[in-house]
């Protein structure tokens, strides 16, 4: 198998990205390659070479932004149901380090480290990123469906039904 971290929106249009919990109108919902905040997931373009929102004409934007808030709902939803600790969800889209547009996704949880709770995710230690204890793994499979089935569930709902 190629290195679908290489080319993280290509793979998922070609199907070969596994952390792809579905397809929504303007972006693949995704399950986070680390998971020391379990739930944590993306919203990635489908479009190759979009760098930032900007990039995006006005009402893909707003079905970009439509998704991300779909996603946002599913994590919120689900983490809430498996650990009375979720405290809520914080949505960002950044791009700093990846040169293609995503949001990230992250459950926040009354049992975090009390120096980080309140505090950006980005202040936990770097290492979280390349700790094998923290990656995406098959421990991880319940937690993904539960996720994959709240995301097919809203997809098409009329809550969540966005048409520009």
């Amino acid at each position: 198998m190629s290195d679908w971290r290489k080319d993280r929106v290509g793979a998922a249009l070609a199907g070969t990205n596994p952390t792809v919990l579905a397809e929504l109108s303007a972006s693949f919902a995704v399950f986070g390659d680390v998971q020391w905040l379990p739930g944590y997931s993306l919203a990635l373009t489908k479009i190759p070479g979009v760098d930032r929102l900007s990039d995006l004409p006005r009402p893909d934007r707003i079905r970009y932004l439509a998704d991300v808030d779909l996603l946002a709902t599913a994590v919120e939803r689900v983490c809430s149901r498996r650990d009375e600790a979720f405290r809520r969800v914080n949505v960002e889209i950044l791009g700093n380090t990846d040169a293609f547009l995503h949001a990230h996704i992250w459950p926040r949880y009354d049992w975090e480290p009390g120096a980080l709770v309140t505090k950006p995710v980005w202040l936990y230690p770097a290492d979280h990123w390349s700790d094998p204890g923290h990656a995406m793994n098959e421990s991880h499979d319940d937690l993904r469906a539960q996720l994959a089935a709240e995301v097919a569930l809203y997809r098409n709902s009329v809550e969540f039904r966005f048409n520009v």
